[in-house]
C-alpha cells in the first residue's frame, strides 16, 4: 500500500482525502515508479472542483511529477530500473508515492536537471513553449500580453518571449509582483488591482495593440483582452483560474479581424516525437540559464489540500509542488 491524495466527488480543497491505494507490478508497455517530487497545477483544480469532471471516482489528481524507475513492464525499451524520469501527461493520477505509468508518455531527465525543478516546469514548461512556437508563433519585435505574468506559467512566457525578442507586457496584482515579473523578463507589467490593464496596453504601444494575448486567467480577463489586441491579433485562451469566459458571438471577432483560439497541451504532445521535442526545447532553455526557474514552494503530499488553497488564492509565486 502507499498513500495517494485522492477525491470521492467533486469540491472544494476538503475534498481531497490522504488515503492508502494499491499499486500493482507493471503490465506491458508500463513502468513502476517512485514518485520524488510532483508539480501542482490549475488544471488540479479543475478536476478536483468538477470543472473538468473525471470518469471514475474516487479518483486520484495531479497530471506532472518526476520519479524513478523502480520496475520494468513487458516490452519497455529505452527504461531501466533507476532510471530518473519526468512527465506531464494523462490519465491523472500524479498525488501518489508510487504509480504504474506508460513508458511511452515519460521523458529521461537529463543530470542537469534535479527532480524538484523536473516536477514544476513539464507541464508549464511544455506549455509555454507551444504557446508561443505553434499557437501564435512569436516573433522579435511583437507586442504581446501576458495575464499573471508572476504566476509560474506566466514568467516562463514572459522569459522565453523576452529571449525571443518581444516586447513584453504583463498583469499583476501587486507592486510584488510586479517586480519579480519585471525580473522575470516583462518589460511593462501593469498592476490591475489599480491601473486599468485595456487603457495601459494602449497607451504602452501607442494606440496600437498587441499581436497576441496569451489569458490563462479566463472569466475576469477575457472581454477585456479582446480590447487589447491589435487589428487581425490573436486572443489564446489557455486557461481559466478566475472561472470560464462567458460565452461570445464570432461576430465580435470581426470588429479588429481578430481571431481566438481555445488550445491545451496534450493534443500537442500526443505522439511520441511531439513530446519529446517539446521537452527537449524545454530542458535546453533551462540548461542554458534562458529559463531561470523560480525556487518551488514546497508542501507534503499530505498537505495538498494547502497547495491548492495557495495556489487558487494567489499566495504563490512561481511554481508549487508536493513531496511524497
Amino acid at each position: 500500500m502507499v498513500k495517494a491524495v485522492r477525491i470521492h466527488a467533486p469540491g472544494g480543497p476538503e475534498a481531497m482525502v490522504y488515503e492508502d491505494v494499491e499499486v500493482g507490478q507493471p503490465g506491458e508497455g508500463q513502468l513502476l515508479i517512485r514518485q520524488t517530487a510532483i508539480g501542482v497545477n490549475f488544471l488540479d483544480v479543475y478536476h478536483r472542483s468538477g470543472a473538468y469532471p473525471l470518469a471514475t471516482m474516487p479518483a486520484t489528481i495531479g497530471m506532472e511529477a518526476a520519479g524513478v524507475v523502480e520496475a520494468v513492464g513487458k516490452g519497455v525499451r529505452g527504461f531501466k530500473v533507476g532510471d530518473r524520469l519526468a512527465y506531464s501527461c494523462p490519465p491523472p493520477g500524479s498525488y501518489v508515492e508510487k504509480r504504474l505509468v506508460n513508458a511511452a508518455q515519460m521523458v529521461k531527465l537529463p543530470k542537469e536537471i534535479p527532480d524538484k525543478i523536473a516536477a514544476s516546469i513539464m507541464l508549464q514548461g511544455m506549455t509555454a513553449r507551444y504557446l508561443l512556437k505553434q499557437t501564435h508563433k512569436v516573433r522579435k519585435g511583437d507586442w504581446i500580453l501576458v495575464h499573471a505574468a508572476a504566476g509560474g506559467m506566466g514568467l516562463l512566457l514572459c522569459q522565453w518571449a523576452k529571449h525571443i525578442g518581444c516586447r513584453v507586457i504583463g498583469t499583476t496584482s501587486s507592486d510584488e509582483k510586479a517586480a519579480l515579473a519585471r525580473k522575470n523578463g516583462c518589460e511593462f507589467p501593469i498592476i490591475y488591482t489599480r491601473e486599468d490593464f485595456v487603457a495601459r496596453v494602449k497607451e504602452i504601444t501607442g494606440g496600437k495593440g498587441v499581436s497576441v494575448v496569451y489569458d490563462g486567467v479566463g472569466k475576469d480577463t477575457f472581454l477585456k483582452s479582446f480590447e487589447c489586441l491589435a487589428i487581425r491579433g490573436h486572443l489564446v485562451s489557455f486557461g481559466a483560474a478566475s472561472g470560464p469566459p462567458e460565452p461570445i458571438s464570432p461576430a465580435i471577432l470581426s470588429t479588429k479581424s481578430m481571431s481566438l483560439t481555445r488550445p491545451t497541451l496534450f493534443q500537442h504532445i500526443a505522439t511520441r516525437p511531439e513530446l519529446l521535442a517539446n521537452a527537449r526545447d524545454v530542458f535546453k532553455a533551462v540548461m542554458s540559464g534562458m529559463l531561470k526557474i523560480q525556487k518551488p514552494a514546497e508542501y507534503k503530499l499530505k498537505d495538498a489540500a494547502q497547495a491548492h488553497i495557495d495556489l487558487t488564492s494567489r499566495k504563490t509565486t512561481g511554481p508549487i509542488i508536493l513531496i511524497p
